[in-house]
């Protein structure tokens, strides 16, 4: 089996946002393999967190925070709920909420999560990075071609998407991956159910 060092632990703990003890154990448990390893955390945080969902649990409690620039130029509206208002008045709840309105007003993204986007953004999104990917390697094979539009598509989405943005604060771990962490603190589920991102001068407001 390979030798799993500190390094490599720490590598995984970056990509992934999961504690070193449960690092370590991926890597024991996949050879080695930093993708298997990352794989394997995911699907552990995916049942996870589905467990701590379940079915009919409801979110109506929570907040709106609120974010207003210095110059009042800029400003943001983001509703984030849980289940319980004892929670909601937690301050790690409350910490995570003016968080979230901070990262949005500086990340400036457009939806709250991939499945927000509507599929007709997302085709003529692909049909470009096809073209582009095609102009730029026209001797490539198509399969090769689609891998490479679908690695330009995922930074599409890391980029407009706020559950994929790097956290404004630690840049180590995704929105999703710190929404995981305060769920984990305050034992209860959590979603960020919408914002609205107003900057002066633009037309309409960006809303997720």
């Amino acid at each position: 089996m390979a030798e799993i060092t500190a390094q490599m632990v720490k590598d995984l703990r970056q990509a992934t946002g999961a504690g070193p003890l449960d690092c370590k154990k991926a890597l024991e448990a996949n050879g080695g393999d930093m993708q298997k390893a990352i794989d394997f955390l995911r699907e552990k945080g995916l049942a996870k967190a589905a467990k701590k969902l379940g079915a009919g649990r409801t979110m109506n409690e929570g907040v709106i925070e609120t974010y207003l620039h210095f110059n009042r130029r800029l400003g943001v509206m983001v509703e984030v709920n849980c289940e319980t208002d004892f929670v909601a008045n937690t301050e790690a709840f409350r910490t995570f909420a003016k968080d979230i309105a901070l990262h949005i007003a500086n990340l400036a993204p457009d939806y709250v999560k991939r499945e927000d986007i509507p599929a007709a953004v997302v085709e003529a999104e692909r049909d470009l990075q096809r073209r582009r990917t095609k102009e730029d390697s026209p001797n490539k094979p198509e399969a090769v071609i689609e891998k490479i539009v679908d690695g330009r598509m995922e930074k599409f989405f890391e980029e407009i998407v706020l559950m994929e943005q790097a956290f404004l604060r630690d840049d180590s771990k995704t929105i999703g991956q710190l929404l995981s962490e305060v769920v984990a603190e305050v034992g209860e589920s959590i979603v960020i159910r919408r914002f609205g991102r107003f900057a002066l001068g633009e037309e309409g407001m960006d809303e997720g």
